[in-house]
């Protein structure tokens, strides 16, 4: 393939995500329709998405990788200054985080998708598949296995009550994950639609670490 062609198939794909980024956040991951996203990108073939991403679903993942790669370099970056000072130096690794800087991390290195318009519709798309990291079963979603911010979701578990049931702790995880996706979608639709927000960013993001963290920490239902 010559250089030209792979540039070309390169701005092609590009443009497809760009597509599929603003139609899955308006319309649903489930309600887009490849017709919209294939006219959107400015392609005339309408087997555009089957030929460059092999279906619906292969499209849908690249536009996740982006936003896991994002939270996965954003997150990387957190966790090596978590604990750095003049006595402290920053910790190497989510070994030395404990569960609510965890919490504390992996919503601000989501947040950080708010700042672009871009970045916001992930978010809206990412809310919609907060259910497939894999924390239920412990088997994390292939684009999460042997990242950072699945590690970091792991840490999280240290919020959790003592002699809390393994299926309860896999369900709470999951429940704080989607409590996070959801208000970062909801603040990102907010953004895009040009409504004003209720509070700033560093009050919304600090309240919606200590709601996640008391969730978490929330004392057990009786047997």
């Amino acid at each position: 393939m010559s250089r030209t062609v792979r540039a070309s198939t390169t701005q092609t794909r590009d443009k497809l995500i760009r597509a599929a980024e603003e139609i899955f956040a308006r319309d649903g991951v489930d309600g887009g329709q490849m017709r919209d996203i294939v006219r959107s990108a400015g392609q005339s073939n309408p087997s555009a998405v089957q030929y460059h991403f092999g279906s619906r679903r292969g499209l849908l993942d690249a536009v996740m990788a982006l936003h896991h790669e994002r939270t996965d370099s954003v997150l990387t970056g957190l966790v090596k200054t978590s604990r750095g000072s003049a006595v402290e130096p920053a910790v190497e690794g989510v070994e030395g985080l404990d569960g609510q800087e965890a919490v504390r991390a992996l919503v601000l290195a989501q947040a950080e998708e708010l700042g672009t318009e871009r970045g916001r519709r992930r978010l809206c798309v990412a809310a919609q598949l907060s259910h497939e990291s894999g924390i239920r079963s412990r088997v994390p979603h292939p684009e999460l296995r042997g990242s950072v911010h699945w590690d970091v979701i792991q840490r999280m578990d240290d919020v959790l009550p003592d002699g809390l049931a393994e299926p309860l702790r896999r369900e709470r995880l999951d429940l704080a994950l989607t409590l996070i996706s959801a208000a970062l979608a909801d603040r990102a639709r907010r953004s895009l639609a040009g409504v004003e927000h209720l509070t700033g960013d560093q009050i919304f993001l600090a309240e919606l670490v200590s709601m996640t963290t008391a969730l978490l920490r929330a004392t057990p239902p009786a047997a």
